[in-house]
């Protein structure tokens, strides 16, 4: 980081329990040219990437479902969410993270992927980029259950279902993920399914 408008002062480790949660003082100077202060929390996950599965021929689309513990303390009595598939890189590439990830967590291995963008999720307060993909999938390229991995407590239900089903979902409120409504809508405008 060489940006001479940004000076990080101070770095102080508050938790390394999970991941990375740091508080950072930075001078940043204003566009004005004056100089200020900042402290903030910053959480560091890593970097992710996330893929929506679909079908034209079917015009059906692979999704999950799970406990998503912030959500369930933020008023969602039920905790689930309906998610696209996704995965932190674990220092793999994006597009090999994200095969990895869809045959873990969906139970499909796919020969190709497309990436379509990134974008910062939380830029407020977590650092983390995430890769999105999509990738056409079919029957032949199931291979196992699917529902993530045990050792990283993972309980995934892995859900198939029209797409235009899933599109209303949005608009239902039965799909509240950004993941999951930013590429459903990609789907829906590039004509997918």
């Amino acid at each position: 980081m060489s940006n001479p408008k940004y000076k990080i002062q101070k770095t102080e480790l508050l938790s390394d329990n999970w991941y990375l949660l740091n508080k950072v003082t930075v001078d940043y100077q204003k566009r004005d040219g004056s100089w200020d202060t900042q402290i903030r929390e910053v959480y560091d996950r890593g970097n992710g990437a996330a893929i929506l599965l679909y079908n034209k021929t079917k015009g059906t689309v692979i999704l999950t479902r799970q406990f998503r513990l912030p959500s369930y303390l933020n008023d969602n009595e039920s905790g689930l969410l309906i998610e696209v598939c996704a995965g932190l890189l674990d220092k793999d590439n994006p597009e090999a993270c994200i095969i990895r990830e869809s045959e873990e967590e969906t139970g499909y291995r796919l020969h190709s992927v497309k990436k379509v963008f990134e974008a910062y999720m939380s830029p407020g307060a977590v650092t983390e980029i995430l890769h999105y993909f999509i990738g056409e999938y079919d029957d032949n390229m199931k291979v196992g259950s699917g529902g993530g991995l045990e050792h990283e407590q993972e309980e995934i239900e892995v859900i198939e279902m029209p797409f235009d089903q899933a599109y209303d979902m949005i608009a239902s409120g039965e799909i509240r993920d950004a993941k999951t409504i930013i590429l459903l809508q990609y789907a829906k405008i590039h004509n997918l399914v």
